[in-house]
C-alpha cells in the first residue's frame, strides 16, 4: 500500500496546494509571452527573403560551422577533463570544478576580456605569437575560441554527473580482468558518460551558436569573417549591416534550433527511462 501523502504509483500526480497555480502560470507567462510578442512583430510574408538574404546566409553558415568547430574542440578538450574531475576526489575536485564552471556564472563580456589579455595584441601570450606570424583576435580563430570557452563547462558538467553516478565498480571490474587502461576508457568508460555525452554536446552547440558577449569583444563584428547570427542581429538593431525583419528572422531562427535542442534532449530522457 502508498503511505497517505507519499509516492503513488509510477507517474501518478503529486497534489499540490492550488493556489500554487496563480504564481505558476504567472511564471510561465514571463517566460513564454516575450517570445509570442517577437512572432507577432514579424513580416511573415517577408520572412523566406529575410531568411535567404545574403547577409543572412552568411551569418548563419559562420554561426553553424564556427558552432560545429567548437563543439568538436569542446569534445576533444572537455571529455578528458571531466573525467578527472570526476575521479578526483577532495580539494582537488572542488577547485578544478569551481574553475571549469566559472565561465557559466561570469558575464560572456568578462570570458571576451580575459580571452583579450591572454591572446591579444598585449596580453600574455600575444607578442609570442604576433612573432610567430600568428594573429588571432578579431579572426574567424577567434570566434571558435571564444564559443569553446563559454560552451565547455556544459559539456563537463553533463559528462562527470553521469560518471560520478555511474561510479567506477565497472571499470575496475573491467581492469582486474585484464583490460588495458585505454581499452577500459574506451570500451567502459565511455559508454558509462554516453548519456551525459550526448547530453552535453547538444548543450554545447547550442550554446556555441547563440554566443554573444565573448565573441563581440575578442572577435569583432566584421561582415563574412566573425559576424555571427547574434552579432548580425545586434547590428540589424543598431542600423547597419541587415534589415530588422532579417534580425527578427534570425531570432526566429535561433528560437526553432533551441527548441529543436530541447526536443533532442527531452527524446533522450524519455528514451532513458523507458
Amino acid at each position: 500500500m502508498t503511505a497517505r501523502g507519499g509516492a503513488g504509483p509510477r507517474g501518478a500526480a503529486t497534489r499540490l496546494p492550488p493556489w500554487l497555480g496563480i504564481p505558476a502560470a504567472v511564471g510561465a507567462a514571463f517566460l513564454v509571452v516575450p517570445f509570442l510578442a517577437l512572432l507577432t512583430h514579424l513580416d511573415w510574408t517577408a520572412v523566406p527573403g529575410a531568411m535567404t538574404s545574403p547577409a543572412a546566409l552568411q551569418a548563419l553558415w559562420l554561426s553553424l560551422g564556427t558552432a560545429a568547430v567548437a563543439t568538436v574542440v569542446c569534445l576533444v578538450l572537455g571529455v578528458p577533463l571531466a573525467m578527472f574531475i570526476a575521479r578526483s576526489t577532495g580539494w582537488t575536485a572542488t577547485v578544478m570544478r569551481t574553475l571549469t564552471t566559472l565561465p557559466l556564472v561570469l558575464p560572456p563580456l568578462v570570458g571576451g576580456i580575459a580571452l583579450l589579455s591572454l591572446l591579444g595584441r598585449e596580453g600574455v601570450l600575444g607578442p609570442w605569437l604576433l612573432q610567430l606570424g600568428i594573429h588571432i583576435p578579431f579572426t574567424t580563430v577567434a570566434v571558435v575560441i571564444a564559443q569553446s570557452f563559454v560552451a565547455m563547462p556544459f559539456l563537463v558538467i553533463s559528462i562527470e554527473g553521469s560518471l560520478r553516478t555511474a561510479g567506477t565498480a565497472h571499470e575496475l571490474v573491467a581492469a582486474s580482468l585484464g583490460a588495458r587502461p585505454f581499452t577500459v576508457f574506451r570500451r567502459v568508460t565511455l559508454p558509462l558518460a554516453g548519456p551525459g555525452l550526448l547530453a552535453g554536446t547538444v548543450l554545447c552547440f547550442a550554446r556555441a551558436l547563440g554566443e554573444f558577449g565573448a565573441t563581440a569583444l575578442f572577435a569583432g563584428n566584421s561582415a563574412g569573417v566573425t559576424r555571427t547570427m547574434p552579432l548580425a542581429i545586434y547590428t540589424a538593431f543598431n542600423g547597419a549591416g541587415v534589415d530588422e525583419n532579417t534580425a527578427i528572422a534570425l531570432s526566429l531562427l535561433l528560437i526553432l534550433v533551441a527548441i529543436a535542442v530541447l526536443l533532442v534532449m527531452r527524446g533522450w530522457r524519455a528514451d532513458v527511462i523507458r
